[in-house]
């Protein structure tokens, strides 16, 4: 079996997308969308996709529902050269999740049928091809119900077996932030979260409290900051990455391009500031077209950008 770049084990759904919505959504009216992007969605998605259009080999390990929403995912993470091969179909009747997010100024309203993400379960994966890879990252760790009691067990074994690790946590629907999320961290090299969840899991108003109270945890934290850009903490060692200047047009998967691109050239060997700026610059391409993956989808486009955005 040849050795992989990297392997994702998370969920797979596609995104529909509704632009042009008024500010103020009134019950029982009828709203009118000017425009809507179907597309790849979800954290681990997005990320396999744009992560294996930087370069890097990835497979993902999830599972999927007999329908055409599955079928059409497989097909955009194919495009991208993401191995799917031991993705399982669901034998149930169960589908296939589906993510409606309504975009609109400043923010944006997310609803998901979490599907077959919430069936997947330990049982469904391949170890000896998680473990065929150099590194292990997961995505929505919340929203994996009948996987997320042994996520914990699952990094642990890969750092046995001497892979590096990621986690990107996402956000919790309960808000409760489970004490099996710290149990994980005590075996991930690189953790993902953004502003809010890290304070919201942290229970502090404060990012500076927060990056402290979760530095303690991993080996590398990486935050996103949005229009700030982002920032790395390694032990004592603190980098900050202003924001790129792009002309931004949907910001769905930025933060899932975020981390591939950091963990593109954490692979590489480079330097964690250059990882924390080619994150950065990743993050902002990912915004400069509708949908998660439809930016890295144009591969010359996306080699013009990183040339001409090269330190």
């Amino acid at each position: 079996m040849s050795r992989l770049d990297v392997c994702v084990v998370g969920e797979i759904n596609p995104d529909l997308i509704f632009y042009g919505l008024p500010d103020v959504l009134k019950p029982e009216e009828e709203i009118l969308a000017k425009q809507f992007q179907f597309t790849l969605g979800s954290s681990s998605a997005i990320f396999s996709h744009n992560l294996a259009a930087l370069g890097t080999s990835v497979g993902l390990v999830s599972k999927i529902g007999n329908d055409v929403f599955g079928e059409k995912c497989l097909e955009w993470l194919g495009d991208a050269k993401v191995d799917t091969s031991r993705v399982v179909c669901n034998s149930g009747a169960t589908s296939t999740g589906l993510t409606v997010v309504l975009a609109q100024t400043g923010h944006r309203f997310i609803l998901t049928y979490p599907g077959t993400m919430a069936d997947f379960r330990f049982e469904d994966i391949d170890l000896d091809y998680v473990f065929s890879a150099r590194h292990l990252h997961i995505s929505s760790f919340f929203l994996h119900k009948a996987l997320r009691p042994r996520i914990a067990e699952l990094f642990e074994q890969a750092k046995e077996r001497g892979l590096s690790t990621s986690l990107d946590p996402n956000d919790d629907p309960e808000a409760k932030w489970g004490s099996d999320l710290t149990e994980s961290l005590k075996h991930v090299d690189i953790f993902f979260p953004n502003e809010r969840e890290a304070k919201q899991m942290t229970r502090s108003d404060d990012l500076s409290e927060a990056v402290r109270k979760l530095a303690i945890r991993v080996p590398i934290l990486a935050v996103k900051l949005g229009p700030r850009g982002a920032m790395v903490r390694r032990g004592s060692q603190e980098f900050h990455c202003a924001a790129i200047g792009v002309t931004a047009i949907d910001a769905v998967g930025a933060g899932d391009s975020f981390d591939a691109g950091f963990l593109h050239q954490f692979l590489n060997g480079s330097a964690i500031e250059e990882c924390l700026r080619y994150g950065a610059l990743a993050g902002a391409y990912s915004t400069t077209a509708e949908g998660g993956i439809q930016a890295f989808s144009d591969k010359v486009r996306l080699a013009k950008f990183l040339q001409q955005n090269a330190a």
